[in-house]
């Protein structure tokens, strides 16, 4: 792709997964979505880089406050849009009954549930635990490389696993290049060995994550390429907590 190319394509990943400002984009093409998947990783790391620093500033005073500024800069950067995955998500496999058809109509709901309100509520929590127990400097980078690997699972699930109904999942499996994708797994996969070993998991917990889907529901939507990031960012979180410990 061209400079030009390039641009628009990191311009259309940062509007989509963020709310930071970005040159505008005045005709959405649809197949620009499975390109940007190309800077889905780096806009992770950015996500990352920003949580950390409210982490490390809020830990001058506190642990607790700095994991409190931690999620809130999380929540605020990327405008709750896995949240709201991951809340469509619980809805719909807790009243789907393993059924493909109830799934994707509790999906197109836009209510939140008791299940999704619940899930919200301990995602939260979760990631309110785990960054105050990781406070300090020394975290703002391997929450650097948390965001950016679980940004690079909805381009690995979304080829793994296929689309269970026509829409944003769809579209953003159309043009992925797996050859992408294997790159950026590896430059993650050395600055994990150079500065967080324990990331290296990532390696299983990505795979693992389109396992269940693929087990669970035979497929994936947009919403539930959110809510893998929701989770694989919390697994993550635990992984260093647990080394740290």
């Amino acid at each position: 792709m061209s400079l030009a190319a390039h641009v628009r394509s990191f311009s259309h990943a940062v509007q989509f997964l963020t709310r930071l400002p970005a040159p505008p984009i005045a005709v959405f093409d649809p197949d620009e979505l499975s390109r940007s998947a190309l800077w889905f990783p780096v806009v992770g790391a950015i996500v990352g880089a920003i949580a950390g620093a409210s982490l490390w500033a809020g830990s001058l005073a506190s642990p607790w406050i700095g994991a409190l500024f931690a999620v809130c800069a999380w929540v605020w950067v990327t405008g709750a849009l896995h949240l709201d995955g991951l809340a469509d998500v619980s809805d719909a496999m807790a009243g789907a009954h393993r059924s493909p058809e109830r799934f994707l109509e509790i999906l197109r709901d836009p209510h939140v549930g008791t299940f999704g309100a619940t899930a919200i509520a301990l995602q939260l929590m979760a990631k309110l635990v785990l960054l105050a127990h990781i406070a300090g400097a020394a975290a703002i980078v391997p929450l650097v490389l948390v965001a950016a690997w679980a940004r690079l699972g909805p381009p690995v699930w979304a080829l793994a696993v296929p689309p269970l109904a026509p829409g944003s999942g769809q579209r953003f499996a159309h043009g992925l290049d797996p050859r992408i994708v294997a790159a950026e797994s590896a430059v993650l996969a050395l600055l994990s060995v150079w500065l967080a070993p324990i990331l290296l998991l990532a390696l299983l917990v990505i795979p693992a994550v389109a396992a269940y889907w693929r087990y669970r529901l035979g497929g994936v939507t947009g919403d539930c390429l959110g809510a893998g990031v929701e989770v694989t960012e919390t697994i993550l979180l635990l992984l260093i907590a647990v080394r740290m410990a």
